[in-house]
């Protein structure tokens, strides 16, 4: 099939890189087609936005998931490329359907 949607992600800036302060970014809809489940299609949209935030300067990448369940494959994701848990960050506030992750780019 040509054309077809695998996975997709983004990646926000919350605050910019400057002369003096490295920034921060925020992973927003991680997301793949079910019919592409475990196929490696998340991670080489994860490589490829943590590739785009070095190349922003950003001192650290940080993003809200969900807590059920379901979200346990992504959130295994994101801790094997070094996220770790955090608390809410930008406009985020606590709550129970919500974890929220942060990995800083330090080193890289």
């Amino acid at each position: 099939m040509c054309g077809e949607l695998v996975a997709m992600g983004a990646l926000k800036e919350l605050t910019p890189s400057t002369a003096h302060e490295r920034g921060h970014g925020e992973l927003k809809s991680m997301r793949t087609s079910m019919r592409h489940l475990r196929q490696g299609a998340a991670q080489a949209v994860l490589t490829e936005l943590l590739h785009l935030a070095r190349q922003r300067g950003y001192a650290r990448v940080s993003l809200e998931t969900g807590s059920t369940p379901a979200f346990e494959p992504a959130i295994a994701l994101y801790r094997r490329f070094g996220f770790v848990p955090c608390g809410p960050f930008a406009h985020y506030t606590e709550g129970p359907f919500s974890r929220f992750m942060t990995r800083e780019m330090v080193g890289d």
